[in-house]
């Protein structure tokens, strides 16, 4: 029987695959779900958009109908771990934009909802937004800096 190898974090390869693998069930699972949310509804996601007030106005229906669908590809590709890098990085770089987003109307007094899934749940801005963003962010970097080998 052969010794596992090991990778250049001190994990074992078959041991840093599963790590991989949470951290792809976790931040593409993330994604889908709040694209889904938003995509059941645009018209609401397009106020939560306008809410912000950063993109003019003319430009929310059109986020509110993009974005969703970057999310929900982008979780699908890390989930299944096709493009991963890519895929990580362009939700890292959207999480990015969130956390911009968020502290920006933070540092303008607004007391909007997020807009995270939707109108679900109707959770306002705040300190809790930014720390579930910024793993997020860093989850995905990760993921974009070290993806697995091998498929799930």
């Amino acid at each position: 029987m052969s010794q596992p190898t090991i990778s250049a974090v001190g994990f074992s390869k078959n041991r840093t695959a599963w790590v991989n693998a949470i951290l792809r069930l976790l931040v593409g699972g993330v994604f889908v779900s709040a694209g889904l949310f938003k995509i059941a509804d645009p018209a609401n996601f397009a106020l939560a958009v306008g809410n912000y007030r950063l993109a003019p106005h003319a430009l929310n229906n059109l986020i509110a109908i993009l974005l969703p669908w970057i999310e929900v590809l982008a979780g699908l590709l890390v989930l299944t771990g096709i493009w991963l890098r890519s895929a990580a990085l362009v939700i890292a770089c959207l999480t990015a934009l969130f956390i911009f987003a968020i502290v920006s109307a933070l540092l303008r007094g607004l007391n909007i909802e997020c807009g995270c899934f939707g109108t679900v749940g109707g959770r306002h801005i705040g300190l809790f937004s930014l720390v579930i963003d910024t793993t997020l962010f860093a989850l995905a970097t990760l993921l974009a800096i070290f993806p697995s080998d091998r498929p799930a």
